[in-house]
């Protein structure tokens, strides 16, 4: 009897044991979606790339010169010309970054040959030979349909210096810039619709405080012309904003210029550590603590543009003056081997659940963020694209920004989402987000990112204003949290066919896989 007992313990205890070794319940979320309402416009330009002259984003990422064996027109490389034309990218900013505040514009135009070349103090003190200037880079957005977003030098420049180069752009007089272009080759101006007065000119860009650079956004502003007649000739001025939860400058911008930018600028990178001074961690090699980190910090990007845009109700309750997140994405520790002022990282599927959380954030802020830019484009921090001599390849980060362009130029639709946590130790988050809009065709899209790398969750989101059939879709996945595409395996992480959805009624059933994004298009 006693012996009996004895083995039914152990034989209970075992399986308690064997249950608290098991997966966790899938707990499920749910999603109420209401396309009888609309909310804002999701505008295009929140797709918007950077590129700074820093480590290999400009020359071997875009630019290769029309000697170069690589394949290419006009100099620009054929294989990123068909991938960002693949991504629709609508707006690239340029040259910086703390590039542009050291950078003189006429020192990229005329023959290359005769350009002069300067050092790039900020990034890898490397000899910068201004081979790409202005007309290359105004010629590559004219190629690719982008609208040019250029950043003027304010700290180390001079008002009449960024106020020529405005008129050497974009005027069609008869005048002394305009004339010096078309002496350069090209007759009629670009359109340049963004132009940045400044970048971090608390920082990189001059130390100011924000009341002096208050003073000089006025004074620079004054002297940027509007060259083409008529609302589409306008340029819209992009004020320096805060770093990160800097409230005081956007409190003292907004009061003191408000009504006279047009957009403000907010920086904010996410950190698996938090540390600017020491380790900001590797890319590809981490545990599940800093995949969890990585993916908190991001959400931070909520509370950022909650408080700022708050801050720029009470001044601008018409919201006039755009949020423009012109620099964001992860920052790590560079890959071993490379140059430390390179800034050359990979990206695995952790940057594509990064990715997915700030374009979600920025969807739900509509009404305030107008422009995005993730940093940057190609070779540098959180890339779209990486290059090595001949070969290229697109990141799970591509992949993430190619599915969810059709949310590009849509109506958002309001959805209400409740979602289980994803926790580590003490710590959670919620593992889903979501986010829906209307196309001009009327086709209803949902995207959605799982950011527990263990579990898959079922997701029932109840339709409402909208009748479904069915729903086809794609899904971004890989087997661990740091799989990413080599130039030996390009391919290791892309999208696939997500056939898992069904409809029922007024539900739509589906499992969203571990670390997982996915779109959805209702038929």
């Amino acid at each position: 009897m006693k012996s009996t007992l004895l083995r039914s313990i152990g034989i209970l205890a075992a399986c308690l044991l064997a249950a608290a070794a098991l997966p966790a319940a899938d707990q499920g979320a749910t999603l109420t979606l209401d396309a009888s309402k609309s909310g804002p416009v999701i505008n295009k330009n929140i797709y918007g790339h950077f590129s700074e002259h820093l480590g290999r984003c400009i020359y071997e990422g875009i630019w290769v010169g029309e000697d170069s064996p690589i394949p290419n027109t006009k100099g620009y490389r054929n294989d990123v010309i068909a991938a960002l034309r693949a991504l629709k990218v609508p707006q690239l900013r340029w040259p910086g970054g703390c590039f542009a505040d050291e950078y003189h514009w006429r020192d990229g135009i005329g023959p290359r040959e005769k350009r002069p070349s300067m050092i790039n103090t900020h990034w890898g003190g490397v000899v910068e030979n201004n081979h790409f200037g202005t007309h290359e880079f105004l010629d590559f957005c004219e190629l690719l349909g982008i609208a040019p977003y250029v950043c003027l030098n304010v700290g180390s420049g001079t008002v009449q210096e960024a106020m020529e180069w405005v008129e050497y752009m974009t005027s069609d007089a008869q005048s002394p810039m305009a004339n010096l272009r078309r002496a350069h080759g090209r007759d009629k101006p670009w359109k340049v619709p963004y132009l940045a007065i400044g970048n971090e000119s608390w920082g990189c860009g001059g130390n100011m405080t924000a009341s002096f650079y208050a003073d000089n956004f006025r004074r620079y502003n004054t002297f940027v012309k509007n060259y083409i007649p008529g609302p589409a000739g306008r340029i819209a001025r992009i004020a320096c904003g805060p770093n990160e939860g800097n409230y005081e400058w956007t409190e003292t911008l907004m009061k003191d210029v408000g009504n006279r930018m047009n957009g403000l600028a907010l920086h904010y990178y996410t950190l698996p550590t938090g540390n600017w001074r020491g380790s900001k961690g590797s890319s590809t090699n981490f545990a599940e603590d800093q995949w969890f980190s990585t993916l908190q910090r991001t959400l931070k990007m909520e509370e950022l543009v909650t408080k700022h845009s708050e801050i720029m109700d009470r001044y601008d309750p018409q919201k006039r003056v755009g949020l423009v997140v012109d620099e964001w994405g992860t920052w790590y520790d560079v890959e071993p081997g490379t140059n430390g002022g390179f800034l050359y990282q990979q990206s695995t599927m952790r940057d594509a659940l990064v990715a997915a959380l700030n374009l979600h954030i920025f969807h739900a802020h509509a009404d305030r963020v107008t422009m995005a830019n993730i940093a940057q484009i190609i070779n540098v921090l959180q890339s779209v694209i990486l290059t090595d001599k001949e070969k290229m390849l697109v990141t799970p980060t591509y992949h993430v920004m190619e599915m969810f362009n059709v949310h590009q130029g849509a109506t958002s639709l309001p959805v209400a989402l409740t979602s289980p946590d994803y926790a580590v130790g003490e710590s959670k988050i919620p593992a889903v987000s979501a986010s829906a809009s209307r196309d001009a065709a009327g086709k209803i899209h949902l995207s959605f990112a799982n950011c527990d790398p263990n579990q898959p969750v079922t997701v029932a989101c109840r339709l409402t204003g909208v009748t479904a059939k069915s729903a086809t879709g794609r899904v971004l996945t890989a087997p661990a949290m740091n799989t990413h595409n080599t130039f030996s395996a390009p391919d290791a992480v892309k999208p696939a066919a997500f056939t898992g959805a069904t409809v029922a009624d007024d539900t739509l059933t589906f499992v969203l896989p571990s670390k997982s994004v996915v779109i959805l298009e209702l038929n």
